[in-house]
């Protein structure tokens, strides 16, 4: 008889999402040496490699893609039944799984730390990835409620808008163009820009902003995350379009300013999204509410609106 543990079953299953042992080890708290040691006892118990590295890439075997599918439907029953207990009790407790794009990082922790102050016997598990990540979880079901800041294409989904995402155009106190006013969408395009990746939906919205204008929008610098962008501007890399709510702390600290560019800043939502006929427990049908009832006064205190021109509009 084969008798992997529960908690062997979690660490594989989280190592065979990521491929990877060191982001496995992030996702559950361990070490890495820890994960990989848990992941060949079960490889002792059952006789066979789950892994194998080709190159700088790690690969399920066949073995450990059957392994993997089985631990996914063992889990996945687990946290079911879990759910459905605390359902049939009426209670507000159980998982509660979360996956958000990454510049949604500055708003849903705190939204979430809320929430289950309210609601101590909640379990939330936190996913911050990129967009296409985030789609593949979207379609694999994986998640209870998903943060967006553009709703999927080719999904039947329930999209509900929360909060306000607001895009401002940001540079170096000593770049020339902060003391100007009204800056044109042309004369901004002539600075190096630094830009999220493709797909990115700030990019996106900045980039249809533009092409409406009849303005090309070079890229001088492409990054996949909104620290880095700060970080390329505040080295005098280029100006960027963030997310204010991105830009607390170094607005405050003098380190970056808004610039008075014409059209922004440009106004967006974020979305709560699930798919359309999923069953929400209890705590995920409460999470949304809360989202939708509480979300925009919760965090309106973390929009510095009183600073450049992005209270205007």
């Amino acid at each position: 008889m084969i008798h992997p543990t529960l908690q062997q079953m979690r660490l594989f299953a989280a190592v065979a999402r990521h491929r990877s042992f060191t982001r496995a080890a992030e996702e559950v708290h361990l070490t890495q040496p820890s994960v990989s040691m848990q992941v060949r006892r079960l490889e002792e118990k059952l006789g066979v490699f789950l892994t194998e590295q080709i190159g700088k890439t790690m690969h399920l075997t066949a073995a450990g893609e059957a392994v993997f599918a089985a631990c996914s439907d063992v889990l996945g029953r687990i946290d079911g039944l879990e759910t459905t207990l605390d359902d049939m009790r009426g209670e507000i407790a159980g998982p509660l799984k979360l996956c958000v794009v990454s510049t949604a990082k500055y708003v849903l922790p705190q939204l979430l730390g809320s929430f289950t102050r309210r609601y101590p016997q909640v379990a939330p598990r936190l996913e911050i990835t990129n967009r296409d990540t985030l789609l593949a979880r979207l379609m694999g079901n994986e998640d209870d409620i998903y943060v967006t800041g553009q709703v999927p294409e080719g999904f039947d989904v329930r999209d509900d808008p929360f909060l306000e995402n607001v895009i401002v155009v940001v540079a170096r106190p000593d770049n020339p163009l902060a003391k100007r006013q009204k800056i044109p969408l042309a004369r901004l395009a002539q600075e190096a820009i630094i830009q999220r990746e493709p797909g990115s939906g700030t990019r996106g919205a900045v980039e249809r902003l533009f092409a409406a204008e009849g303005i090309a929008l070079p890229a001088h610098m492409e990054l996949d995350d909104s620290e880095a962008i700060k970080q390329g501007v505040i080295s005098g890399l280029g100006v960027a379009f963030l997310s204010l709510h991105s830009l607390r702390l170094e607005l405050a600290a003098g380190e970056l300013v808004m610039l008075d560019v014409v059209q922004f800043p440009l106004r967006r939502r974020w979305y709560a999204v699930h798919r359309r006929g999923k069953h929400l427990s209890n705590a995920a049908q409460a999470f949304l509410d809360y989202l939708l009832d509480e979300g925009e006064a919760e965090v309106a205190h973390l929009l510095p609106l009183d600073r450049g021109g992005a209270g205007a509009g």
